[in-house]
Order: structure tokens, then C-alpha cells, then sequence
């Protein structure tokens, strides 16, 4: 069931992600002056995905060694593990698909269709991020309700 506590949680897991990848995006954009758009797009993409799961490993790692430190116990490389085996979990599939054929044909078509080429580049983060979004939050799910 959706609850304003579940996209609350939600928003505070990918903020810091998104707002990274948002920024990597628009500054990768500026590639357009050189390169074709199909070239701007694989860029845009790469620069995402280098900032989002950047900050996430980050996030979740610091998280994870605060939590041990709260228990007063060390990260083991099996945390790690644990944490890496997690995470791939929750991106694998919905990331390998985002990756591979939605974000660089909504950042390739999207400034095409709109005629601007600024506005449609935001428009097409949106509409790849909801795309990935909704597979990933389903799989952060499942994985939190089997920890419990």
C-alpha cells in the first residue's frame, strides 16, 4: 500500500542521487555544441549514471558503517558484500534497461520532439527516470520486506 510515510522514505533514499544526476545531466547537455545528439545522449547517459551510483555506494555505505557503529562493531567485508549484493539487486534489471535503451532514446528523441532543446531534456530525464523509478522502488521493496 502507498503511504505518504513510503514516498517519504523513498524521496530521502534518492535525493542527493537524483539531484547529482540531474546536475551531471544538464552539464553533459553542453556536449550538443560538439558532438550529435545520439553522441550527447550515450554522454548524458554515462554522466547520470557515473553521479547516481556514486552518491547511492556512498549513501548506503556510510549508512551502513554508522549503523555498525551504533552496535559497536566494525564493517566487515561481508557487510560490504552484503550491501554491493543489495544494491544490485535493487538497480540490476531496472538500471541494465534504463542504461541500455530508455534514458538514451528519451534523451536523444525528447529535445526533437519539443523544439527545445533544454526543456526537452529535462522532459526526458523525467520520463526515463519514472520508467526507472518504478521498477526500482518495486525491488527496494521486496528486499526491505524480506530483511524484515
Amino acid at each position: 500500500m502507498l503511504t505518504k510515510s513510503n514516498f517519504k522514505e523513498w524521496f530521502n533514499r534518492y535525493k542527493y542521487a537524483e539531484l547529482a544526476s540531474t546536475s551531471a545531466a544538464l552539464l553533459t547537455s553542453l556536449f550538443s555544441k560538439i558532438y550529435s545528439g545520439l553522441t550527447t545522449a550515450y554522454l548524458i547517459t554515462f554522466a547520470e549514471y557515473f553521479a547516481f551510483y556514486g552518491v547511492i555506494i556512498f549513501t548506503s555505505y556510510r549508512k551502513l558503517a554508522k549503523q555498525n557503529k551504533i552496535l559497536e562493531k566494525t564493517t566487515t567485508l561481508k557487510d560490504v558484500i552484503s550491501l554491493i549484493k543489495n544494491l544490485a539487486l535493487e538497480f540490476g534489471y531496472p538500471a541494465f534497461l534504463d542504461f541500455l535503451v530508455v534514458r538514451p532514446f528519451c534523451m536523444y528523441w525528447m529535445p526533437i520532439l519539443c523544439g527545445n532543446y533544454f526543456f526537452g531534456i529535462i522532459l526526458g530525464k523525467i520520463t526515463a527516470d519514472s520508467c526507472f523509478y518504478f521498477f526500482t522502488i518495486i525491488n527496494y521493496e521486496i528486499i526491505k520486506r524480506r530483511k524484515n
